[in-house]
């Protein structure tokens, strides 16, 4: 992986502790395909397949799903042809923090669909990948227009059921409508612990979030995961 520029010398984590998880997922054109690929870490890998199923089981439309060795390691390459992907040792954008990505608990999914948003001193919106200006808008369903799938306001309960309660739609600024994530303070309690270890923590963690929704006493069941991921998120790690 460091000869394609996926992992650095100074990767936050080795090589044992990621997974390639395989999945089949309904394309754009409505086609089954069986090659789907993403890597995470270990610890997490089983959620994630299962997140995978859950969306091919929903009929949720993905565009790609290569590793990110096949762009070497180019996020913008990798955006630009609305691919879904997860572990790149990268830094965050415009930043020196290791991105989540590095750690494999971060997923961007269609980033076409869901873009990535930044914003000058003049309020102008910058999208990433440019033609994601085309979904500023982000109703998947409107009058007299034609439906818009793949869009990540129909998934956040499956990323959250499986413990990525973090999403980037939910920022300020930037905005990151295709970024899922798990929190960094678990991340690196995660790759501090060996794979057999760190994957019952995530697991506990999981649980804890989907116990607090059952328990959830408000009628309106986006505000009982909204409030059960920030607990979670601030008491779970």
């Amino acid at each position: 992986m460091r000869q394609q520029g996926v992992m650095q010398k100074d990767a936050p984590l080795s090589c044992a502790q990621l997974r390639i998880v395989h999945f089949s997922y309904l394309d754009f054109d409505g086609k089954l395909r069986n090659d789907g690929e993403i890597m995470v870490l270990a610890a997490v890998a089983e959620h994630v397949q299962a997140i995978f199923d859950t969306l091919l089981q929903r009929k949720f439309a993905i565009a790609r799903a290569r590793l990110m060795d096949h762009y070497r390691g180019d996020d913008v390459a990798s955006m630009r042809d609305n691919n879904t992907s997860a572990f790149n040792d990268r830094r965050i954008t415009n930043g020196k923090t290791p991105s989540l990505h590095a750690y494999g608990v971060a997923i961007d999914i269609n980033p076409l669909q869901n873009p990535y948003i930044q914003f000058e001193a003049d309020g102008k919106a910058l999208y990433s990948p440019p033609g994601g200006s085309k979904y500023a808008n982000r109703l998947a369903v409107r009058p007299g227009k034609a439906a818009r799938p793949g869009m990540a306001e129909e998934v956040v309960d499956v990323f959250a059921e499986h413990g990525f309660l973090g999403w980037g739609g939910n920022w300020d600024a930037p905005i990151d409508y295709q970024h899922f994530q798990v929190n960094r303070a678990l991340a690196l309690r995660m790759i501090s612990l060996p794979v057999p270890e760190a994957r019952s923590v995530f697991h506990a963690y999981v649980e804890r979030y989907r116990q607090c929704v059952l328990g959830g006493k408000e009628q309106n069941r986006a505000s009982v995961q909204a409030s059960c991921a920030t607990s979670v998120e601030r008491n779970g790690q």
